[in-house]
């Protein structure tokens, strides 16, 4: 169901227990709220357990200051009703520890969104509010009078990160990207020098090469919908598993030679559903949807590729690190790692929006998986499974990567040893 439709105390429930199981809160730490249309303000209680909240537990704040509900409001509520007084355009407000932005919070500095063109577009500029002891009158002051200068994002110093939008899901998107952004560079870090974006770069991803001509779809095949559900399934396991957020990420499967299912653009996609996903066809897109920006890019892979059948691009973010940094990715630390990916090429950043041929030419068998420049990672396979399969090993990879340069110096697989895999496991 979609969260516009849920009734405040569901979307507070629904968007809590996303910012809990995706480890960006505790039992006992963050706070949301929704200013609806009466001006009632729905908010989280103070001292209940975050992991099983409930819908009976959300308290409403009336606009004369009783209260409806059987707990009190979170502590934070000070801030909540300052922000909602300095900001009219501001329904909804979300409050978190997630432990990369406290590393970002505890360090006064705010983090660089300008490594990926996504990211930065949903974020938009973040402000810094001075420390203040939680729940006072201060703390509210601080936070209101900093979101009064225009930003939909303040980070807390030594505190956490607020986050505010005119819906929920548009809050909590923005305190996951940017959660996104802090562990990415704080992965990257490790590896070198974090490259970032140039404005113009960043432009690129306002392009409007998706907006396809349209046909009408009158019909639906069976092994169509069988597609559409293998799609929305993973999606939805990506995003449990932290390799897809949901501004984030896209896959595609082909239907048949000349047509192929694809993920729309601007999807929340932990709710994607089955009549989401975009059909494009013959180089038309299905009549009343947008597929993703980089539909010309699946489009390529699969006319230049018949024996790929699912495309995946996403930004986790231990493999991410890789493409804001220019060190290369080696594969050769687990055999299942070089058989799965074999070698993963990087791809320049304007490759993707300006010459998508070009990136089709590089991927293959022998190639199944891309770094692209302050973008994505793509892998593909002949299944879906396959391509999600080599999605997860790669951040896994990564993540080994990345732990093993804190412990010593990365000892790879010696090359006669790669020959061995590549003659057992790859027909030589």
């Amino acid at each position: 169901m979609r969260l516009d439709f849920m009734h405040p105390r569901e979307q507070l429930i629904v968007i809590m227990d996303r910012i809990y199981r995706g480890e960006m809160t505790t039992i006992s730490g963050g706070n949301l709220s929704i200013l609806d249309d009466n001006d009632d303000l729905w908010i989280t209680p103070a001292g209940i357990d975050k992991g099983t909240l409930r819908p009976a537990d959300i308290i409403c704040v009336h606009p004369d200051g009783s209260i409806e509900g059987p707990h009190q409001p979170s502590s934070e509520y000070p801030f909540h009703r300052a922000i909602y007084a300095q900001r009219h355009d501001l329904r909804a407000i979300v409050h978190a520890h997630p432990p990369a932005i406290v590393a970002y919070s505890i360090a006064g500095i705010i983090p660089d969104t300008q490594i990926i063109p996504q990211a930065n577009q949903v974020c938009g500029p973040i402000g810094l509010a001075p420390y203040a002891i939680p729940g006072s009158e201060e703390l509210g002051k601080n936070v209101a009078d900093t979101f009064s200068q225009g930003f939909n994002m303040v980070l807390l110093e030594n505190h956490g990160l607020v986050a505010a939008g005119d819906t929920l899901l548009s809050a909590f998107q923005r305190m996951e990207t940017l959660d996104f952004c802090a562990r990415t560079l704080i992965n990257a870090r490790r590896l070198g020098e974090v490259q970032l974006l140039t404005p113009a770069q960043l432009n690129l991803f306002t392009s409007r090469q998706h907006y396809l001509p349209e046909f009408i779809l009158s019909s639906h095949s069976s092994y169509e919908l069988e597609l559409r559900q293998k799609m929305v399934e993973i999606v939805h396991r990506a995003c449990d598993r932290r390799l897809m957020i949901s501004t984030e990420g896209v896959i595609s499967a082909r239907i048949d030679a000349d047509s192929f299912l694809i993920t729309p653009t601007g999807a929340d996609r932990r709710s994607l559903e089955m009549e989401d996903l975009v059909m494009v066809r013959s180089g038309h897109r299905q009549a009343g949807k947008l597929p993703s920006r980089s539909v010309r890019l699946h489009e390529s892979i699969y006319q230049e590729h018949p024996d790929i059948h699912c495309v995946i691009t996403a930004q986790c973010p231990h493999a991410a690190a890789y493409a804001v940094t220019t060190t290369d990715f080696d594969t050769k630390t687990i055999p299942e790692s070089y058989i799965m990916l074999r070698n993963v090429p990087r791809v320049p950043f304007n490759t993707l929006y300006s010459k998508p041929a070009e990136i089709s030419k590089v991927v293959s068998k022998r190639s199944p998986v891309l770094l692209i420049e302050n973008d994505c990672v793509l892998t593909m396979g002949s299944t879906i499974l396959q391509a999600f399969d080599r999605l997860e090993v790669l951040e896994y990879t990564a993540m080994s990567l990345l732990n093993a340069s804190l412990i010593g110096a990365f000892r790879p697989i010696s090359e006669e040893a790669i020959q061995a895999i590549v003659n057992k496991f790859l027909g030589g």
